[in-house]
């Protein structure tokens, strides 16, 4: 589902050049759990950033289902990644004025749809991950870890084949962080959404079908 060939990442000023990425060459098949781990600097979310085509590489070619992306614009990305892809944040990037079900259809006003269409999905997204009650409280009004599955079912709303989640349990604790890694076990072998995941806890990646290691940079291992 995902290709990567040859990707290099390089973040220039008038005075300094920084490489973020280098010769980086992955293939993640369609239904795959990933994780993506590495010290603090080395390129996870850079990379990530790349495959859900919010970034661009310096150098290299992308390919999402087989199709390159380098020569697409910024319509075309963004309606690509409107349709195929869901993003979970370390910090949730809930709307504190929105309610909990009006956060969650946020990627639906991007899409031709009827307001009642967006709820009812909405809805079925928020039973997805237990919070159906929540969907009039708003997030100052619920615990982190409650906040994160709100923003797992804002990512699974238009039903994405793949998920990008970036430190998704970096801000809970393990109790809280179990309970989310489980409802992205479930998406995974449930539904065949495919999964690429930072993190630092080596418990969270062993759980998942692979382990990619990046060092300065650079895949290792």
């Amino acid at each position: 589902m995902i290709q990567l060939n040859n990707i290099d990442k390089v973040y220039a000023t008038n005075t300094i050049e920084t490489t973020a990425l280098k010769a980086i060459n992955l293939h993640v098949e369609k239904g795959e759990f990933v994780s993506v781990m590495g010290p603090s600097g080395c390129g996870k979310s850079t990379l990530l950033n790349i495959i859900g085509l919010l970034d661009s590489a310096t150098n290299g070619e992308v390919l999402i289902d087989g199709q390159s992306v380098q020569k697409y614009g910024d319509i075309k990305l963004a309606k690509l990644r409107n349709q195929k892809i869901g993003f979970v944040f370390q910090s949730f990037h809930l709307i504190n004025d929105l309610s909990v079900l009006d956060n969650v259809e946020i990627p639906l006003l991007y899409r031709r749809m009827s307001g009642a269409e967006r709820k009812r999905k909405a809805l079925a997204a928020l039973e997805k991950v237990g919070l159906k009650a929540r969907t009039k409280h708003f997030p100052n009004q619920l615990s982190g870890g409650q906040r994160q599955r709100v923003a797992i079912a804002r990512a699974i709303v238009g039903e994405p084949e793949l998920i990008l989640a970036d430190e998704p349990t970096g801000n809970l604790d393990s109790v809280m962080g179990a309970e989310i890694m489980d409802i992205l076990m479930r998406l995974n072998k449930e539904e065949n959404t495919t999964i690429v995941m930072v993190t630092h806890d080596e418990h969270l990646a062993k759980q998942t079908q692979r382990i990619i290691r990046l060092f300065d940079g650079s895949q290792v291992g």
